[in-house]
């Protein structure tokens, strides 16, 4: 029996095999090519003490293991998509021999295939936009100020500023939650495909500023200037916006049942 097994990181045109580059992958193997027909996995031995069922359901757990193997992931998965089309596949995908791969491909040829032509030519763009507090916190200028009761102590004086900034704030809040919508539109009419995810928790952000939209694009290679050009254009005082990619297309090729 081997004692290696074969971690499965992304389905490929067979032609990937020809000029794979060469990357470490989990485990520090570099990935290679499994190929039958049309269609090419990239893989990479892993250890199958450490990658079997049960070992792997306790890895699983283990939060140093699990962001050790997902960095190692995305490196491949990453590096790779710029030189193939490719869809992904889950995190920890693994298989008992290069054999078992290869009946993967064959099963499930038609469905990789679609998958393949619906990302060729196309890379993944995220948005992220945020309400700057900050930016609310100060009256505008022009703003009308309440008019201080001529019998008001300190105390009420205080309690009427205090409402003041929360009404500002609470305004400005939806003024960005309604600009990051408009740009979403905007952004969907330049897309092939477009996914908008629920906010992010600012523990998981580091930000303090509130996420109003977090979303992602399915974009031409040929339409990369116009998204760009786009985000930069619609950021405001208030609405702070974030453009990361080009990415693999996780969100709209990943392949989850594998």
């Amino acid at each position: 029996m081997s004692d290696d097994a074969v971690y499965v990181y992304a389905i490929g045109d067979a032609a990937l095999a020809a000029d794979l580059p060469a990357v470490a992958g989990v485990g520090g193997t570099l990935v290679r090519a499994v190929g039958s027909g049309a269609l090419a996995a990239v893989a990479s031995s892993v250890d199958a003490g450490e990658f079997g069922e049960d070992a792997l359901r306790h890895n699983l757990e283990d939060l140093g293991w699990l962001a050790d193997t997902a960095r190692a992931h995305h490196a491949v998965v990453d590096t790779v998509a710029r030189h193939h089309p490719i869809a992904p596949v889950r995190l920890a995908t693994v298989y008992l021999d290069d054999a078992n791969v290869r009946a993967l491909l064959d099963e499930r040829a038609a469905a990789f295939t679609a998958a393949l032509e619906r990302v060729r030519g196309r890379t993944e763009w995220g948005v992220k936009a945020f309400a700057a507090p900050q930016a609310a916190e100060e009256p505008q200028a022009a703003e009308p100020q309440p008019p201080a009761p001529s019998e008001a102590g300190p105390g009420t004086a205080y309690l009427m500023r205090r409402r003041a900034a929360r009404n500002r704030a609470a305004e400005s809040r939806r003024s960005a939650a309604d600009a990051a919508s408009r740009l979403h539109e905007e952004l969907a009419g330049l897309a092939v495909a477009n996914r908008r995810y629920p906010p992010q928790d600012p523990q998981l952000t580091g930000s303090r500023d509130e996420m109003v939209l977090n979303a992602a694009y399915l974009v031409e290679n040929a339409g990369e200037a116009a998204v760009r050009r786009l985000v930069e254009e619609r950021g405001a005082p208030g609405l702070r916006l974030q453009l990361t990619g080009p990415w693999a297309p996780y969100s709209f090729a990943t392949l989850e049942e594998t």
